[in-house]
C-alpha cells in the first residue's frame, strides 16, 4: 500500500479496505475491524468521513512491527523466454494460469533481465548491477552475491513478514552466502545453478541433502503451498524460483505426453537452429509450472488472500534453445534484444489496474525499489540502487517519466537498451521500434546516437570494472574457481557443505562434466592427484566429516588424507558402493556437458580439529589397493563442539 502523502493515498486506502471485509491485526495482538465500503462511493466525499479510520490505519502499518501491508509471492522460471507463454502470443502452449496475473494486472511489456540466470538474481535480489555485487559466473563460487550487499528480503523481514524460498537459490551456498542469511526465515531446494535431477531429487532441508519424491517443481511447489498455509494469518513473502525449463530435458510424462508428437508451427527466428523436440519438452516444463503456479493461486484464494496479496512473475534469462521468441534476436548468453527480453507480470487486484501495460523499459533491478514501494516498507542498506520505482509506471501514472538507459553484460560483451534503441555488444545501433529484430543495423545514418551510447557503454563498463576489482581479478579465468574463500564453521548454522562444484582438481582428477554445478569429482587414481577447496574456518572447534561418494567393490580401502593448515585426519574408503547413472531423469538425450547423476553414500570420516582462519582444505589419497579411490560429490563439515575460547577470537 503507498503511503505517500495526498488524496491519491487516500484512495488506495479505501480501494483496499472496500475490496473485501479485513481485520487488520495491531501491533499489540488487537484487531481492527473494517466494514465493507461501497465501490461506487467518490473518493473525494469519502474522504473526510473515513479521516479517522485512514489515519488510524496508516498508523497502524507505519508503526506496527508486524507490517498490515500485502503479502508477495514471486514466481521466478528458469531459463524460460518471453515467447514461451500464451499470453506473449506463442499458440503452442497453454499457460491460463500465468497469464492470468497479466490479465488481472500489469504487464511490463518491455522488461530485461541478464543473459544467464545468477547475475538476474543478484540483480532482482540488491536493485544494483550484478558486478557491483561480486557475481561474475553461474558456478565454481562466482555466482556469490556479496556479503555487504543487502536483499529486499532482507526489508520485508526486518518489517515482520514470514519469508520463505523454495527452489533454485544460485547466489552462494554457504552461510552467509545462504538464503537464510539473506533474509530468508526459511529455504528449500537446491542452491547450485542448475540440478541433475528433476525426479526424485535430493534437495537441501534444514542444512542437509535429503532426498525427496515426485517431480522437482511439484516438490517445491508442495513446500511453498505449507509455508502459506502455515502464516496466512499474517504478512508473508513467499519466493518460488522454479528449476525449469533449464535443462537436463525432463518432462513429467503428462507433460511430455501432450507435446512429444506435437507440430511445432511457430518457430524460432533462424529455424535452422531450432531443435524441436527441445521445443516441445521446454513448453510441456512450462505447461508444468503453470499448473503449479495455478495451484499457488488456488491457496491464496482458498484462505481470501488474492485481493492482498501482489503476485509477480518472470524468468531469469532468454530461452535456453532456439525457440519462438516473437522474431527477436539471441537466446541465453546473448546481449541481444532475444536472450535479456522476459516477461514481467504482476497482479495486485483491486490496487493495480487490471490489463493494464507498461510500455517503458524496465528490469530486474527495479524490482527492489517497486516491492518495498508497493508494501510501504523501507529498504535495508544504504548503497546506491540502479534500479528505479515502478509503481507510477504500475498504477498508470508515466506523463514525466524519463528515457532511462538499461546495460547488459555477459562474457565481455556489453550492450545497451534505450526506449528507442539498441547497441550491441559490436557496436551496431538498432531502432527497436522500427526493427524490433535487430535485422538492420542504423550506426552509420544515426552517427550522433551511436557514438552517444557507444561513450555510455565505455563509461558504464569502467564503473563497473571499478567495482569488480575490489572482489574479483578481471584476469580471472572463467573457468576457474572464485578467489573468495568458502565460510566453514558459523554458530548459527554450523553445517557447511563443499560440493566439488567450489572445491578444484589437481592432477589426474576432474569433474563428471564441462558444466561445474552438479558435477563430481572423478578419475582418482594416484597419490599425486587430491582435490582443493580454500576455504576461511570461522569458528575454531571440532567439526564432523562426512563425504559423498561411490566406490566399486574391487576399490574399496584407500587409505584417505583430509588436511587444514595442521591438522590432519585419515579413514580408509569402506564399504563399496557402486550403483548405476541413472536412467530415469532424461525425456530427451542429456546435454553433454552436463553429468549422468547416480546415488551417492555417505562416509563419515570423524571428527577433526579445524583452528580459524584461511586456508586450504585438501583431500589426497595415502594409499591405492585399487584402481580408483572413488568418486567424490561433497564434503560436509559441521561444526560439533567449538574451541573454549572460539568467542574471543570472533
Amino acid at each position: 500500500m503507498s503511503l505517500n502523502s495526498g488524496e491519491f493515498s487516500y484512495k488506495l486506502v479505501i480501494q483496499r479496505l472496500a475490496s473485501q471485509n479485513h481485520t487488520l491485526t495491531h501491533r499489540l495482538g488487537r484487531t481492527l475491524p473494517v466494514r465493507n465500503l461501497p465501490l461506487h462511493v467518490q473518493v473525494p466525499t469519502m474522504t473526510r468521513r473515513l479521516m479517522p479510520l485512514i489515519f488510524s490505519v496508516l498508523s497502524c502499518l507505519l508503526t506496527s512491527s508486524a507490517s498490515a501491508g500485502p503479502n508477495v509471492v514471486i514466481f521466478l522460471a528458469d531459463d524460460a523466454g518471453w515467447g514461451d507463454y500464451s499470453h506473449s502470443g506463442n499458440r503452442q502452449v497453454s499457460t491460463p494460469h500465468i497469464d492470468s496475473i497479466a490479465e488481472r494486472g500489469v504487464t511490463l511489456d518491455r522488461f530485461y533481465v541478464c543473459p544467464v540466470c545468477s547475475p538476474t538474481r543478484a540483480e532482482f535480489l540488491t536493485g544494483r548491477y550484478h558486478p557491483r555485487g561480486g557475481v561474475w559466473g553461474t558456478s565454481l563460487g562466482q555466482e556469490r552475491l556479496d556479503l555487504d550487499e543487502h536483499t529486499f528480503v532482507e526489508a520485508f523481514q526486518a518489517a515482520g513478514y514470514a519469508t520463505g524460498a523454495f527452489g533454485k537459490w544460485h547466489n552462494g551456498s554457504q552461510w552467509p552466502y545462504h538464503p537464510t542469511a539473506r533474509g530468508f526465515d526459511e529455504y528449500f531446494g537446491h542452491t547450485a545453478g542448475h540440478w541433475g535431477e528433476y525426479f526424485d531429487p535430493p534437495l537441501e532441508e534444514n542444512g542437509r541433502m535429503v532426498r525427496q519424491k515426485g517431480y522437482i517443481v511439484d516438490i517445491c511447489t508442495d513446500r511453498a503451498l505449507d509455508f502459506i498455509e502455515r502464516h496466512h494469518s499474517q504478512p508473508f513473502l513467499c519466493y518460488i524460483p522454479f528449476s525449469t525449463p533449464h535443462s537436463p530435458w525432463a518432462a513429467p510424462e503428462e507433460d511430455w505426453a501432450r507435446f512429444k508428437d506435437k507440430p511445432i508451427t511457430q518457430q524460432a527466428t533462424d529455424p535452422n537452429q531450432e531443435l524441436l523436440d527441445e521445443t516441445r519438452c521446454a513448453l510441456a516444463m512450462i505447461e508444468n509450472q503453470d499448473r503449479n503456479v495455478g495451484r499457488v493461486l488456488d491457496k491464496l484464494k482458498e484462505h481470501g488472500l488474492t485481493d492482498d496479496t501482489i503476485v509477480f512473475y518472470f524468468s531469469d534469462n532468454g530461452p535456453n534453445s532456439f525457440r519462438w521468441t516473437g522474431g527477436m534476436k539471441g537466446r541465453k548468453g546473448s546481449t541481444d534484444e532475444g536472450g535479456v527480453r522476459s516477461v514481467g507480470y504482476m497482479c495486485w487486484p483491486g490496487i493495480l489496474p487490471a490489463g493494464h501495460t507498461v510500455s517503458q523499459i524496465c528490469g530486474a533491478i527495479d524490482l527492489l525499489p517497486t516491492l518495498t514501494s508497493l508494501a510501504g516498507i523501507d529498504r535495508v542498506g544504504d548503497k546506491p540502487l540502479d534500479g528505479c520505482d515502478l509503481s507510477p509506471l504500475i498504477h498508470g501514472n508515466d506523463a514525466d517519466w524519463p528515457d532511462r538507459m538499461l546495460f547488459s553484460t555477459w562474457a565481455g560483451r556489453d550492450s545497451v537498451r534505450t526506449q528507442q534503441f539498441r547497441l550491441d555488444h559490436q557496436g551496431e545501433l538498432y531502432d527497436m521500434l522500427a526493427d524490433p529484430g535487430q535485422a538492420t543495423p542504423i550506426t552509420v545514418q544515426a552517427p550522433e546516437i551511436a557514438s552517444r551510447l557507444t561513450k555510455a557503454v565505455a563509461a558504464w563498463r569502467e564503473e563497473m570494472s571499478d567495482e569488480f576489482e575490489q572482489t574479483v581479478p578481471l584476469n580471472s579465468g572463467r573457468r576457474s574457481v572464485d578467489p573468495r574463500p568458502l565460510p566453514v564453521g558459523y554458530r548459527e548454522f554450523p553445517i557447511t557443505m563443499l560440493p566439488a562444484r567450489d572445491g578444484e582438481p589437481f592432477g589426474d582428477v576432474k569433474r563428471s562434466s564441462n558444466a561445474p554445478n552438479c558435477s563430481y569429482f572423478v578419475n582418482w587414481t594416484s597419490p599425486d592427484d587430491c582435490m582443493v577447496w580454500n576455504i576461511d574456518v570461522h569458528t575454531t572447534g571440532r567439526y564432523e566429516v562426512d563425504i559423498d561418494y561411490t566406490c566399486p567393490e574391487s576399490d574399496v580401502g584407500s587409505l584417505i588424507e583430509l588436511s587444514f593448515g595442521d591438522g590432519r585426519l585419515n579413514g580408509h574408503v569402506t564399504p563399496g558402493w557402486d550403483p548405476p547413472l541413472y536412467t530415469n531423469q532424461d525425456t530427451l538425450p542429456r546435454p553433454p556437458a552436463e553429468s549422468q547423476m547416480k546415488e551417492f553414500r555417505s562416509l563419515n570420516l570423524g571428527e577433526m580439529e579445524l583452528k580459524k582462519g584461511q586456508g586450504m582444505l585438501v583431500l589426497r589419497a595415502l594409499e591405492i589397493p585399487g584402481e580408483n579411490v572413488m568418486d567424490v560429490r561433497r564434503i560436509t563439515l559441521t561444526l560439533v563442539e567449538q574451541a573454549f575460547d572460539s568467542s574471543k577470537e570472533n
